[in-house]
């Protein structure tokens, strides 16, 4: 589908608080500011960029309301609180242009248990299956060969893509989206060295997914011992994120991709967790707090500080020890030479 915004139509969806010149050119691309040509729009996220904004030649640019310069003939500037945020809203479009939803209805290799319910409004695309007690909400979508189990709840204005398993009883609320291979409900880790053996703990609970969630690609989820595993409101995850029993997770949480986090942990509203973090086992992670990408956190983080390192420390002194590591060869050497001059004497 070739996708074509005039400029005023832009306007009208990123909503700019002042406007800079004006451009003819019709908006089929959005490009880097380097790399734009006319018939595209650019935008300055980060302010290492501020210094292509003057060249490029983008025929519609989003830029921050502190920016001073001038566009260039055929060129028109719209400034917005947040550029970034407001391309977000611009592509929010484009994707709907371009990946509209199928129609509602049941997709003739489905299976659908008698005593699931299926919203008329709902979509159950081919080769899913939906068993018996399910629910699926208004609008929602299940693309190919989706998994339903028995007495799961799908809520409205749900999207699960191709290769999505929610498992029995487990429960999204309203507009949650799943990419392809992610597993809601997956089996706890849980056993008990009992006589010499591994004897398995039944995991009997269920995981919940609150409003407004969006999930990568092969993340896993894992159904709690007993009670539920929770993902909070607005919180978005990764591809290839573990998480494991019983753990709860706030509100508006970012984790990046490989994170793993074990089981009974919670993780407060607004927290951060950098790519390949890893959370030891019943600790608790503080409201707003950020920990960086390859961290092993071993022990309580408090709310609004930043941890870093393996094992985890602040990350001020751990960024200190950084430093000091780099200094360690040339320590080495003075000491062998201090050394050196001390067998002299």
């Amino acid at each position: 589908m070739q996708v074509s915004f005039r400029s005023e139509e832009i306007a009208a969806i990123v909503q700019p608080k002042q406007v800079k010149g004006t451009t003819t050119d019709v908006v089929h691309g959005i490009a880097s500011l380097a790399a734009a040509a006319p018939g595209d729009l650019s935008f300055l996220g980060n302010p290492k960029y501020r210094a292509e904004a003057a060249a490029t030649r983008a025929s519609v640019v989003l830029l921050p309301l502190d920016y001073d310069g001038a566009p260039q003939p055929n060129q028109q500037f719209l400034l917005v609180e947040n550029p970034s945020a407001s391309l977000a809203r611009l592509c929010s479009r484009i994707e709907q242009l371009l990946w509209p939803k199928p129609a509602p209805g049941i997709h003739p290799t489905a299976y659908v248990a008698p005593s699931a319910k299926i919203a008329s409004s709902a979509t159950v695309g081919p080769l899913c299956v939906v068993e018996s007690d399910a629910v699926v909400g208004e609008r929602s979508h299940l693309q190919g060969q989706v998994y339903v189990g028995r007495g799961a709840q799908v809520g409205d204005d749900c999207w699960l893509m191709a290769g999505v398993v929610l498992s029995a009883e487990c429960v999204l609320r309203n507009r949650v989206r799943l990419q392809s291979g992610v597993i809601v409900g997956s089996d706890g880790f849980g056993y008990e060295f009992v006589k010499g053996r591994h004897e398995k703990v039944p995991q009997v609970g269920i995981v919940l997914i609150e409003d407004d969630v969006e999930i990568g690609a092969n993340t896993t989820l894992d159904r709690a011992r007993f009670s539920r595993t929770v993902v909070g409101e607005g919180t978005k995850i990764d591809n290839l994120v573990q998480v494991a029993h019983n753990v709860t997770i706030g509100k508006h949480v970012i984790l990046c991709a490989q994170v793993g986090i074990s089981g009974s942990v919670t993780i407060g509203d607004y927290a951060v967790l950098g790519g390949q973090a890893g959370i030891g086992g019943h600790i608790t992670v503080g409201k707003g707090a950020k920990v960086g990408g390859q961290s092993a956190v071993t022990f309580n983080v408090e709310p609004g500080t930043y941890v870093n390192g393996s094992p985890a420390m602040s990350y001020m002194l751990s960024q200190r020890l950084e430093v000091l590591h780099r200094r360690l060869p040339d320590l080495f050497k003075r000491v062998d030479e201090l050394e050196k001059l001390a067998g002299k004497t």
